[in-house]
């Protein structure tokens, strides 16, 4: 059996590994040339702490990286530590922090996909050095249907090839061009949007009905915790004013990109179901964290948002707030960078307990696709909703289905739909030449199955006896030209790349796991020791999760190991 070559995920700047990149701030003092120079970067825009990532990202566009003269300007003009801001700049893949003797980067930056689908694609033939640019290993961009993908600038560049690439090089388009395919607002008000809206705003439509009608159809939140969202509303309705609300569109776990193929197509559906949420829960602010891969999608959310703004005074406070190349920053961490201007954990905390919130404050947070749903239930009817289903599931998902298949995509099918069903009915069967050896029911964190196990639905609470999850049902199918231990090893470099490095058992716990996986011969008692301990202490889940893969490779393909 071939197994595609993994490559190991490099640190994006100067070879230094994960977090922390170049050593950090010590009392600087600030020049008046870095002064002026942020002083102009930000002109009137707020030097309020929530702004940090914003203002960092400015700097990083306008130099094309972060000279540690400008960083300690700008904690002064925020008012914070030169270490604190520092800490949050080190933090994320997309800044490139420059101290004094320290070259520059390239202007121009060649980041190549090296992740599941991608690194079973080929990606590695993408590293070629160019003339004058930086090319880097990443981890996935949230584009799987078109592996492999590189990223050129911003430039999405799907299903690459070397000579594409030298192609864009040469003539320097790097640009990502906004989606003109959309739904504008006004499109989407022909079609009778917002109309649910304004029901619920004349009190022809109570909140208490919405919140009944979302409970019975039975959606649950589509971000991968799957708690109920009909209840989610109420327990966070209950508490406290002021309530406030954050929405992840990072959609950082490889294999996943169906909030982007939404994002896309229909932005106003989502605003809709958003702002629906938020008049239900009564919440004052909202917190929209879209990830730094998605660039000219978070321009024409941008866009959206002004006209919608612009048409519907009176909205409450909406935030769009820009990643940096972090998969841990989603839900909490949008909130956290905008409110305190630091990085977060956002699975720190069980998912379901929404109500808690940041700082005291009870939080409603959400996945992008499970208010995308909002208006077309409450519309239809739950009936609708939970009439859907197959094999004893009720409800519509929203499979981000890559790998070896003929027609990758988002498919939109039934809850409960078998891996087989899927590929045969929607995924157009497997690729010629290719037969299923297993698959990722729920990305890189879901864990792996055999071709054995592919009648089992696919749904929550359907896969956990197997040791797997669904996730953000994001699927990848490999065949018999692959290696689940290969596989397994590409999902745990993506882990270790990830962490934070805030607790002992993630940080050391993945990157012990790479080490023994590169073996040769796995140590495979050591292994499963090592697993459960990160199962059992990392304090999130991306810790608790990492081993998934690896403990799936061990007990569903034996006969990679000898067995």
């Amino acid at each position: 059996m071939s197994s595609p070559k993994v490559i190991p995920i490099r640190a994006e700047a100067g070879g230094t590994p994960r977090r922390n990149k170049g050593g950090g701030l010590r009392g600087r003092q600030v020049s008046s040339e870095a002064r002026a120079r942020v002083a102009a970067l930000l002109g009137d825009a707020p030097r309020r702490r929530d702004l940090a990532v914003e203002h960092l990202h400015r700097i990083q566009d306008a130099e094309g990286h972060l000279p540690v003269d400008l960083l300690a300007a700008l904690a002064e003009a925020m008012k914070l530590s030169q270490a604190e801001l520092h800490e949050v700049a080190s933090f994320y893949h997309h800044f490139d922090i420059v101290h004094e003797g320290q070259q520059a980067p390239p202007a121009l930056t060649l980041r190549v996909c090296s992740s599941l689908t991608c690194a079973m694609a080929g990606s590695a033939a993408l590293l070629a050095a160019q003339p004058g640019i930086r090319v880097i290993e990443v981890p996935c961009v949230g584009r799987c249907a078109e592996a492999p993908v590189a990223v050129l600038g911003q430039r999405p560049v799907p299903h690459a090839s070397p000579a594409t690439l030298r192609a864009l090089v040469a003539a320097g388009d790097t640009q990502d061009p906004v989606p003109d395919s959309h739904a504008s607002l006004a499109d989407y008000r022909a079609a009778g949007g917002y109309r649910l809206l304004d029901e619920l705003q004349a009190g022809t439509r109570s909140a208490d009905e919405i919140i009944a009608t979302l409970g019975d159809s039975g959606l649950r939140g589509l971000g991968g915790a799957g708690f109920p969202v009909g209840r989610k509303w109420g327990i966070v309705r209950g508490q406290p004013a002021p309530r406030l609300m954050a929405v992840n569109v990072d959609e950082g776990e490889p294999g996943t990109f169906k909030d982007r193929y939404y994002l896309e197509r229909d932005p106003h559906r989502f605003l809709e179901g958003l702002l629906i949420a938020a008049h239900c829960v009564g919440i004052q602010a909202v917190y929209i964290y879209v990830r730094d891969e998605y660039h000219a999608l978070r321009q024409l959310l941008a866009t959206e948002l002004e006209a919608l703004q612009d048409a519907r005074p009176g909205l409450p406070a909406l935030h769009l707030r820009r990643g940096a190349g972090a998969y841990i920053c989603g839900e909490e961490s949008a909130m956290i960078e905008s409110i305190e201007g630091k990085r977060g954990w956002p699975r720190q905390r069980p998912p379901y307990v929404a109500e808690v919130g940041l700082f005291g404050r009870p939080t409603l947070e959400h996945n992008l696709e499970s208010l995308y749903w909002v208006r077309e239930i409450v519309e239809r009817g739950a009936d609708w909703f939970a009439s859907q289903g197959r094999h004893g599931r009720k409800g519509l998902r929203s499979f981000s289905l890559s790998g070896r298949v003929k027609k990758p995509g988002v498919h939109l099918a039934p809850a409960g739909i078998t891996l087989r069903e899927l590929v045969a009915e929607y995924g157009g069967g497997m690729q010629d030449g290719h037969q299923l050896y297993g698959y990722f029911p729920g990305g890189a964190s879901g864990g792996i199955l055999p071709a054995s196990l592919a009648d089992v639905p696919l749904d929550f609470d359907t896969l956990q006896p197997h040791g797997c999850f669904i996730g953000s049902a994001a699927v990848i199918v490999f065949s018999q030209a692959d290696s689940a231990r290969s596989l397994a090893l590409n999902a745990m470099e993506f882990f270790a790349h990830e962490s934070c490095g805030q607790c002992v058992p993630c940080r050391e716990g993945t990157q012990r796991a790479v080490e023994l996986m590169r073996e040769p011969i796995w140590d495979e008692a050591l292994l499963e020791d090592l697993s459960q301990v990160m199962a059992d202490a990392s304090i999130c889940g991306l810790g608790q999760a990492a081993p998934n893969p690896l403990r799936c490779a061990m007990r569903y393909f034996p006969q990679e190991f000898g067995r």
